[in-house]
């Protein structure tokens, strides 16, 4: 198969005071080989540190698309990215990564062959490139850890928004990243069970390993409200009535019954009927197929 009959490739970057990262990335990309043909999305989210100036500076190239946002979220600059993307495949990726050679043809591999749905690489450390995390699980607190290595591929419970390749068919099948969501925070963890439930598997391939550069400082203004938000909309959306009283519980920096308001106002028990009623497994075949103490 030529470049010219593989499907197309959207890499999508959503941005956020990234500084040089921006620059950085994009050049790692287009130094490392591939036989794909692939475009690039960088949606700039508000930045104010001008990290993406240098794309509008630059003599235009057809390969790169530059958006530039109000200050939407997270989760609704990627699923922008997407309603603009050309190709059929997407990778959303971090603007702070190093990428190595072929490594979208072996990520592309394992979806055209049908093994998995979507797909992550190994994501180390820039810094101490020897530690490595191949996908990722949740923990009794809807917290992330990070897998061992396989030494094949293998499913897992969360695809780490670091770096992830799924087909435009199965993201838009599920909805795309929730459109519910604030600011930032579970994100791909909420997208990570609605593939899962809707009958999709997600693996990692542990064959290919990205640099991702693990900051001290956050871009998007976090604040506990925003994240709690988030956890309790996507609890609503997909848990049992016992998880949803549970999730709320982990709500201890904030008031639960205030978060817990603002998320039913906002459209939460419609969105949580439409899924119970498109969806193909339970929460609880989820916490127990990885093992997950919730």
């Amino acid at each position: 198969m030529s470049i010219h009959q593989k499907p197309l490739v959207s890499i999508i970057i959503p941005v956020k005071n990234e500084g040089d990262n921006v620059r950085s990335t994009i050049m790692s990309l287009f130094n490392s080989r591939t036989s794909f043909p692939y475009e690039v999305i960088v949606v700039d989210d508000a930045s104010t540190d001008h990290c993406c100036h240098f794309l509008s500076q630059q003599p235009k190239s057809p390969q790169i698309t530059l958006i530039t946002t109000e200050g939407i979220g997270a989760a609704a600059a990627r699923n922008l990215g997407a309603e603009r993307a050309k190709g059929n495949y997407f990778i959303f990726c971090d603007a702070h990564l190093t990428f190595e050679n072929f490594w979208i043809d072996r990520l592309m591999e394992m979806v055209l062959a049908k093994k998995a749905d979507g797909v992550a690489p190994g994501i180390a450390s820039m810094t101490e490139p020897h530690k490595i995390g191949y996908g990722q699980n949740l923990d009794q607190r809807l917290g992330i850890t990070w897998n061992p290595n396989p030494q094949k591929p293998i499913p897992v419970a969360i695809l780490p928004g670091g770096c992830f390749l799924v087909s435009k068919e199965v993201f838009q099948k599920v909805g795309g990243f929730d459109r519910g969501f604030r600011v930032w925070g579970f994100e791909d963890i909420e997208f990570s069970i609605k593939m899962w439930l809707f009958g999709y598997t997600c693996m990692v391939q542990p064959s290919v390993k990205i640099l991702h550069l693990f900051r001290q400082t956050h871009p998007y203004s976090v604040v506990h409200e925003h994240v709690y938000y988030n956890m309790l909309r996507m609890a609503y959306s997909h848990f049992s009535e016992p998880r949803v009283e549970a999730t709320k519980k982990l709500i201890i920096y904030a008031k639960a019954s205030e978060i817990d308001d603002d998320v039913l106002t906002h459209g939460a028990a419609a969105q949580r009927m439409r899924y119970f009623a498109q969806r193909k497994y339970d929460d609880s075949w989820f916490f127990k197929r990885f093992n997950i103490p919730f």
